[in-house]
Order: C-alpha cells, then structure tokens, then sequence
C-alpha cells in the first residue's frame, strides 16, 4: 500500500528533525579536521556527555535553560581538556596516531558516563510539553521545533564567527595553511583547542536537545557520531556547508527509508549511503578534489 501524504510529510519532519542533529555533530568533526586533519571519534561521547548532564542538572532542579547551558559549558571543558591533555603533547605524531589517541579518549569517556551515570537510560523532560501540533495530518512535536530552531541558530552563529570575527578569521586560515598563519603571527595551537572547545560545544548542544526524544545513555554517541561522520563525508569532509547538507539528507534518506521499507533498515542505510559515496565520489558532494 502506498504512503499517504500525511505519512510522508511525517517522514519528512522526523527526518529533518534526526538531520539537523547530525548536521550539528558533522560541523563538530569538520571543525576538528579543518584545525588538525584527523578525525576525532570521541565526537560521540560528547554528545551522550551533554544529554547526560543535561538531565543531572534537570534532575537537580535547574531550570531546563540553565540546565542546557551548564551542560554545553561543562562538555565544552571536557573537550579542551582532551586537547591540552591527549592531543598537543602528541601533536608532532602522525595523523593515524592522533586518531587512534581520539578512539582511546572515546573509549575512556564512554567508561566514566557509565561509572558516573550507570547503565540505564535516563528521561529528560521535552522542552516544552509533549502536546504535538497537527500540520496537514502529521504530528509535530513542540521539540521538534526546538532543535531545528536551535540548530538554525547555532549554524548562523559559527558562519558569524567564521566571517565576522577576527578569532573566527584566525581558525580559518590555520585551516588552510597551518605554516603560514604561524609565520603571521596567529597561535596555531591556541586555534587548535578552541576547534576541540567548539566541537565539543556542539556536540554537548546536540546530545541535550536530541536527549528528551531519544533519552540520555552513556552508549548514545556510538550511533550519533558514527551517523554525524557519515553525514559530513556525505556533505565533503571539511566543508561546513557539507556537513549541513549531509547531515539534513542523510536524515531526511533514513526516515523515508525506515518508513517506506522496514525500521530495520534505519542504521543500515546511513552506513549504506557510507560506502556508496566513498566508492562513486570519496570527496563528498560539496567536497573538493585534492592532489
């Protein structure tokens, strides 16, 4: 039987909604990558740390705003810690070795969110209610809205940081060529550590938005950061704009596909779509050919 047009105007929603998490999450790796060239696979964990500190700071009795920020703030040092801890004093290794030292550090994070908060799945509450809005026959959630907004506003505010200020300015040129901006004046290595402070600052945000629809574990970064590196090789490693496009299509590919065929496809198809671009365009769809 055919899908209804209320049905896939609901596949839409969900997976615009999934997309713009793991647009969020991709931006995460481009950051780290643009600053570094490696690939940091303990962009995962930071997004479970930030749901599952959002919930404590819930469960504490802060209100869910100042919740959500203490959690961004706290995953924010987590991820300058990594930097100044795990990744500058290797920083003269290779790049093979400084992704290896990221797959360490998401091991280890991931063992202190199940030490620190067990292994159970923990709710947080929607940001404002649960009651959904019906828009020509599908239910949208009033969190839904929030983090499309949230991530709207977030991306808007990196392209502000990237074009209008000199901090922003400097990120980028250490990005295109590391040597030169050093000879020019611009601490690389300061540069550096704000690339992982911001990385972690997304996915902090990300994992406390998504976390009142898909609840707070210590495991939830595994999926989301794999999913969130499909989403910007799809887009073009390194391509902002990219990582945006990859994660909103393959969001948007993953509802249709687990709504239109069968729910057990849902994490295959990312991985799928994976495998096809590397094979068919390793450069992404926005990504540039290199020598």
């Amino acid at each position: 039987m055919s899908p209804t047009a209320s049905q896939l105007l609901q596949y839409l929603v969900s997976g615009l909604t999934l997309g713009s998490v793991y647009a969020m999450i991709a931006l995460g790796f481009t950051l780290i990558h643009n600053a570094t060239g490696i690939v940091n696979f303990a962009q995962g964990e930071f997004v479970a740390l930030g749901a599952l500190m959002a919930v404590s700071g819930a469960a504490a009795g802060l209100p869910m705003p100042v919740a959500v920020l203490a959690a961004v703030a706290g995953v924010t040092l987590v991820g300058a810690a990594l930097e100044r801890v795990a990744i500058r004093p290797a920083r003269e290794a290779t790049v093979i070795t400084l992704v290896i030292i990221t797959i360490g550090a998401s091991i280890f994070l991931r063992g202190i969110a199940m030490w620190v908060w067990g292994p159970d799945a923990l709710p947080l509450r929607h940001f404002s209610g649960e009651h959904p809005i019906v828009v020509a026959g599908a239910s949208v959630l009033p969190q839904h809205l929030w983090i499309v907004g949230i991530v709207l506003v977030t991306m808007l505010a990196l392209w502000l940081l990237g074009e209008r200020t000199q901090v922003g300015k400097a990120m980028r040129a250490c990005a295109v060529n590391r040597e030169a901006a050093q000879l020019v004046g611009i601490p690389a290595s300061r540069m550096v550590m704000l690339s992982f402070a911001l990385s972690a600052t997304l996915g902090g945000l990300a994992g406390a938005i998504v976390a009142p629809l898909a609840m707070a574990q210590y495991n939830m970064g595994i999926m989301l950061g794999l999913k969130g590196f499909a989403s910007a090789i799809l887009g073009g490693m390194g391509n902002p704009l990219g990582a945006v496009v990859g994660g909103l299509l393959l969001g948007t590919l993953e509802s249709l596909g687990a709504g239109l065929l069968w729910s057990g496809f849902k994490d295959a198809i990312a991985f799928a779509i994976l495998l096809i671009v590397l094979l068919a365009r390793p450069t992404g769809l926005l990504g540039r050919r290199s020598a």
